[in-house]
């Protein structure tokens, strides 16, 4: 991952010592409404993605074990990992693009409830992505990936300018400062880094009917996870998928659906009224989007704030902000691996170190959540606002909420390292609470697509033959 060129690495937030009687004054443990639902505490796990489902999409066992053990802590909310909404291959990622995944995300729902005696409100993240492919090696994009025209044929001298195989060695043969000379800088990219689908690659027909295809899928996704039992959804538009696509400033689809502020939003907007006229009233409907791309050329503070409250017009229940995330400033993967979202600055800042600097890593990316909370209720607008990212301590959520930077607080790497600090901190027990440290070794697995689990606690135990490992058995999957 980036790092900041000028660095030191920070020390944990200090941690106050508190008593359940204090604890119970916190604002952090204190109701929240969210539109029809209202969650016992202002605590939120946010989505994460474990790599623990089934080549096919299906709940598996070890997925029910993670939101189980996360649910034993008694958190407020927990928003179950980004799920497809459509029914595609996408590895050991959840999917609910077909009724046959509702029995698994029942039997994930149940869970939850027995593990967190029912005071937890479950949500799902529905997420669609589009396609990419492996960064190729030179050899293999030129003579298979590269779809001639007229300016690879040009550099090909005579008669042999009609002959694909012969222009296509022709262009092998050429050192690479000469090659990219030739090629346009989207071949450029599909060459260093992979082909990418893009939101604006309209001239590829199921691409330009996007805005058609995503507003019923979405819809019937929401449908299928209020029939498994959830509590709600939460629409994904953030980091490097679709619907944060079509949000960003990059999006210039000339179809009314991209330019300015108003063309971006308005596919997520037809994707939150289908979405919300797919559910009852009494389930709850949100969203999770970039207070700031972090990316040249893109979104930023001001776009979130726009965006904000056009989506608390159109009724979502709760504003979830995060930020970065992008696959522009994604570091170069190496050939025959995928690029990876969270590798450049603004995947940085989306899941910020304990190697910082000067601004820290601590409560970083509040001042997003801040300033659209601001601007919703500058438009005289009640959404709640859910404020994350390098949360580590009750003092920074309780200052936070103090401020009004948010209505509630997600952590997640905090969570991981400890799913139970949430219960230990309102019964007063600050100082037995497992620390996270900050380093992102689970981020390092999720980039290799291995199970995400934590360097504090994945070694424990492993004598004991009742303990769920990974498939090499060197990691446990499940908090002690």
């Amino acid at each position: 991952m980036w790092q900041p060129p000028e660095r030191k690495k920070y020390a944990l937030p200090v941690v106050t010592a508190l008593t359940a009687a204090t604890a119970a004054q916190a604002r952090w443990f204190q109701p929240l409404e969210l539109g029809p639902r209202t969650a016992r505490t202002r605590t939120w796990v946010p989505a994460m993605v474990p790599w623990r489902a089934s080549a096919d999409g299906e709940v598996t066992d070890e997925v029910i074990a993670w939101y189980a053990r996360f649910a034993a802590g008694r958190p407020g909310v927990i928003v179950v990992e980004a799920t497809g909404i459509r029914d595609v291959a996408s590895g050991p990622l959840l999917r609910i693009g077909d009724d046959r995944f509702v029995p698994g995300l029942r039997r994930l729902v149940d869970a939850v409830r027995v593990a967190s005696g029912g005071t937890t409100l479950l949500f799902i993240q529905l997420i669609d992505f589009l396609q990419i492919r492996r960064r190729p090696p030179r050899v293999v994009y030129l003579a298979r990936h590269l779809v001639l025209g007229p300016h690879h044929r040009a550099a090909v001298d005579g008669p042999l300018a009609d002959d694909d195989a012969a222009v296509r060695a022709a262009l092998a043969a050429l050192p690479d400062a000469a090659l990219h000379a030739i090629l346009t800088p989207r071949e450029r990219d599909d060459l260093e880094r992979g082909y990418r689908e893009r939101v604006t690659d309209t001239h590829l027909p199921h691409l330009a009917a996007l805005p058609t295809a995503l507003p019923p899928a979405f819809a019937a996704a929401a449908a299928r996870a209020e029939a498994a039992g959830f509590d709600g959804v939460e629409l994904h538009m953030a980091h490097a998928y679709t619907l944060a696509s079509f949000l960003s400033a990059h999006n210039t689809r000339t179809d009314g659906y991209g330019g300015d502020r108003a063309g971006r939003a308005r596919l997520p907007l037809e994707v939150i009224a289908a979405t919300r006229a797919a559910v009852a009233p009494t389930t709850v409907v949100g969203c999770r989007l970039l207070g700031d791309e972090i990316i040249d050329g893109g979104s930023t503070l001001d776009d979130a704030c726009d965006f904000a409250v056009r989506f608390a017009r159109a009724g979502l229940d709760f504003l979830s902000v995060s930020s970065g995330g992008k696959f522009e400033d994604a570091r170069q993967p190496k050939v025959g691996a995928a690029a990876y979202p969270y590798t450049g600055r603004s995947g940085y800042e989306c899941m910020p170190t304990i190697y910082s600097d000067a601004r820290g890593p601590w409560s970083r990316n509040l001042p997003l959540a801040a300033g659209i909370r601001a601007a919703l209720r500058a438009a005289e607008l009640t959404t709640p606002v859910i404020g994350a990212g390098g949360i580590a301590t009750l003092d920074q959520a309780e200052a936070a909420l103090a401020d009004g930077a948010c209505d509630a607080v997600a952590s997640a790497r905090q969570t991981l390292a400890d799913p139970d600090w949430f219960a230990k901190l309102e019964r007063g027990d600050s100082a037995s609470v497992r620390r996270c440290e900050f380093t992102n070794y689970c981020e390092a697995l999720d980039q290799q697509h291995q199970p995400v689990t934590c360097k504090l606690w994945d070694r424990i135990g492993l004598d004991d033959p009742a303990v769920a490992r990974t498939v090499d058995g060197k990691r446990r999957l499940v908090a002690p």
